[in-house]
């Protein structure tokens, strides 16, 4: 059987940019049809780097189609263009910050680049995420719009309230000049959330990053409180357009630390203290399912009692959807629905019911009533 028969064969089991991915290898024997539906799965999932990371670090990006390895190359000339971009704009962050007395804590993919972690080969990325404690959030943001940045133009009032009021972090922040996006998270989860979160305890012991990257003042989450932010970010936050690149991280920081003494221990009763259980053992439920991940198998029984059967069928068949690559030749019956329904479940977490109802009805309303945009009118051609 041909390697393009055997990826389209195993389609409904596993999309062929997972298969991949879990097994490098089994791309030198791919097709040029199979490399054409593999790069569009990578693309449309923010996975392009990554893949070409793998195909470069393997030893198999010289030996692929010469077809191919023009788009893997452009690929990771993109990823180390935007990790050195990320270096020289962390630098300018700290020095304008510098006299804020608390830590800056990168999160993300910021913290994954400098801190040197496994998510980091080919990954990219469209911001910089960065946590600081709340006392300091308004000094923070006169010192950003002093020295260039500023608020996006498309935020209404409405919006800028939402943000503020209910929300773990500011308005997103662009540079005015070097075009930079930043946001300036003061916990991991907002304040109306239904998880009760001990934000405080996330600045209790952050490492540094003057010795690894240069940086004093300049700060990433320890391996523990990094894992479960990135379960936070994708299972209470659902931020579903990256959900595979996300559970992909997942699964790198899982091996990565997996491997560091009496980390499992130190996870479990982390997750515990800070209130953030659930989101781990759903992204311990997921990688496994979806990606093998390895993990003590008494892990999620130390988290606490899991969804009821019912819930559990329910957010199975939901992320069993959400959690494919964002390409037409993935999609399941029932795709929309599920996204749909991830959706309102991560607006639940977020907000009590009264919020929730005020903050949908708010925002069906401005789409109901925003002005249509105008249509383009292709400028006449030159004869």
């Amino acid at each position: 059987m041909s390697a393009s028969v055997i990826a389209h064969h195993g389609e409904r089991r596993r999309p062929l940019l997972v298969r991949v991915l879990l097994q490098p290898a089994i791309a030198a024997g791919l097709s040029l049809v199979d490399w054409d539906l593999l790069l569009r799965q990578a693309r449309r999932s923010n996975l392009a780097g990554k893949l070409a990371a793998q195909m470069e670090t393997g030893g198999w990006l010289a030996t692929l189609p010469e077809q191919v390895q023009p788009h893997l190359r452009s690929a990771l000339l993109l990823s180390r263009r935007q990790a050195q971009m990320l270096r020289r704009e962390v630098d300018l962050l700290r020095q304008t910050l510098a006299e804020l007395p608390g830590p800056l804590i990168l999160l993300k993919g910021a913290a994954y680049a400098l801190g040197g972690h496994a998510p980091a080969p080919g990954r990219l990325f469209s911001d910089i995420d960065l946590l600081i404690p709340p006392a300091q959030l308004p000094r923070c943001e006169t010192t950003l719009l002093v020295h260039g940045w500023d608020f996006d133009d498309d935020l209404d009032a409405y919006d800028q309230r939402y943000y503020r009021d209910w929300m773990h972090e500011l308005p997103p922040l662009h540079h005015k000049r070097r075009g930079t996006s930043l946001d300036v998270h003061h916990t991991l989860l907002p304040p109306t959330a239904r998880t009760p979160l001990d934000s405080g305890a996330l600045f209790d012991a952050p490492r540094s990053l003057a010795d690894s990257a240069g940086l004093p003042g300049v700060f990433v989450l320890p391996p523990e409180d990094m894992l479960l932010h990135s379960a936070a970010h994708l299972f209470h936050e659902g931020e579903l357009p990256n959900g595979l690149r996300d559970l992909f991280d997942l699964d790198a920081l899982l091996r990565e630390f997996g491997a560091i003494d009496g980390f499992w221990t130190r996870l479990s009763a982390r997750a515990r203290r800070i209130g953030l259980s659930r989101p781990l053992w759903l992204a311990l439920r997921y990688t496994r399912m979806l990606l093998d991940t390895p993990y003590p198998d008494t892990l999620p029984a130390e988290l606490g009692p899991p969804p009821g059967a019912l819930a559990l069928r329910l957010l199975d068949a939901c992320y069993r959807r959400a959690l494919r690559p964002a390409h037409d030749s993935c999609r399941l019956p029932g795709h929309d629905l599920a996204e749909a329904a991830l959706y309102v479940r991560s607006h639940w977490l977020r907000m009590p019911v009264g919020l929730l109802a005020l903050h949908l009805t708010r925002k069906a309303w401005s789409r109901m009533t925003a002005s249509p945009e105008a249509p383009q009118v292709d400028a006449p051609r030159d004869a």
